[in-house]
């Protein structure tokens, strides 16, 4: 989340990260691919819905926009 919220390269994220810049990047791929994140979030909604703590009326929807490609189908 860094590099997309930050706009740094992957070899700019911090050392107090621990590992490697590298190291950052093959596990937030990996994760990525294995949908940890989407998971991890419903597992958060989920524990704030239970205890009643979700207030859906300050929700935001996000969105990316990709440019069309020329000549593309």
């Amino acid at each position: 989340m860094l590099v997309a919220t930050s706009g740094c390269t992957w070899r700019q994220t911090p050392e107090t990260f621990g590992p490697s810049w590298s190291t950052v990047y093959r596990r937030f791929a990996e994760w990525s691919k294995a949908r940890v994140w989407s998971k991890l979030h419903r597992l958060v909604l989920d524990e704030l819905g239970r205890k009643g703590e979700l207030d859906w009326s300050r929700c935001a929807i996000d969105s990316v926009n990709m440019r069309a490609v020329k000549g593309g189908s």
